[in-house]
């Protein structure tokens, strides 16, 4: 089941019961996170892998993300691009949204959460 032109719901939810640590089977994803996500798949002119999604609290803590993380909220997701090296992806995220929303450079993929105030980072 599509939600925006380039993405489904299936791949926002939370993995946690793949793995045997919940049986949720929730997907929650924010509208305007969708909207960042087109963007980026626009800019780039590749697909997005969306490594993480929703995360229901208990495959949260599984993974050992923050107990305030904004995967729980189902507005924020991990993502890698094939052929494009994250850190390039942050950049473009700093750049376009120099004043708003949570980003993080990894070593494997990028963070975005469209929280309202501005976080930078590097993992």
């Amino acid at each position: 089941m599509k939600v925006s032109e380039h993405f489904n719901k299936y791949e926002f939810y939370c993995k946690g019961n793949k793995r045997g640590v919940c049986k949720c089977n929730q997907s929650i994803v924010d509208a305007e996170l969708l909207i960042v996500l087109e963007d980026l798949r626009s800019h780039f002119g590749l697909p997005i892998k969306i490594y993480s999604g929703y995360r229901c609290p208990k495959y949260n803590s599984y993974v050992g993300g923050a107990k305030r993380s904004k995967h729980r909220l189902g507005i924020a997701s991990d993502i890698r691009i094939s052929g494009v090296r994250p850190k390039k992806v942050y950049e473009y995220l700093n750049e376009k949204y120099p004043n708003k929303y949570g980003i993080g450079n990894y070593d494997n993929f990028t963070h975005i959460d469209i929280r309202s105030n501005k976080a930078r980072w590097h993992g």
